[in-house]
């Protein structure tokens, strides 16, 4: 082989070991808004600050709210809806410090359980609240803003809406 060859193969190699080593150090470094970011519980919301989500969460009640376009008649249903928003979204942010407080809880299986399911239970009463709450005002809406309601309430949902409905849900339709 020539020297100029022998020169070229280990640039190449050089350049691809570099490479190599690059990309190995950046996949090293957490991505904050990746599935694994940094932060007590993980995840891309563990990014942002309380404030940032009690900020994001009345955005996202503002632009429901917006979106509806209600009537005047309308408008006086829409307090306790949002009443019960801000709840939920109050006790999504206790349940998520009290989750990192508490830590993984590996050593305590039967008790991850069980504030598991405390959790769950609390999540449901706030959440059948909601629909208490919402009852009256959707039955006034009509298709247009129930439409626009649907789309403008689906970051609101687990996941932005991508739970078991993004696999086809329970009769194969998609989001």
């Amino acid at each position: 082989m020539t020297r100029s060859v022998i020169q070229g193969v280990l640039l190449a190699g050089v350049a691809a070991l570099g490479l190599a080593g690059a990309a190995a150090a950046r996949d090293a470094r957490p991505d904050p808004f990746g599935p694994r970011g940094e932060g007590r519980d993980g995840g891309r919301w563990s990014a942002f600050s309380k404030e940032d989500r009690a900020a994001f969460a009345d955005a996202r009640i503002a632009a429901l709210h917006a979106g509806l376009r209600l009537t005047p008649d309308q408008e006086k249903l829409w307090p306790p809806v949002e009443t019960a928003m801000r709840d939920l979204s109050r006790l999504k942010q206790d349940q998520r410090e009290a989750r990192a407080e508490r830590g993984r809880m590996i050593d305590d299986a039967p008790g991850a359980l069980r504030a598991m399911a405390d959790a769950a239970s609390a999540r449901a009463e706030a959440l059948r609240k909601l629909a208490d709450a919402s009852g009256p005002l959707y039955a006034t809406l009509d298709q247009d803003q129930r439409r626009r309601a649907l789309v403008l309430a689906r970051p609101m949902r687990p996941h932005h809406g991508h739970g078991w409905h993004r696999h086809g849900g329970p009769r194969g339709e998609r989001d």
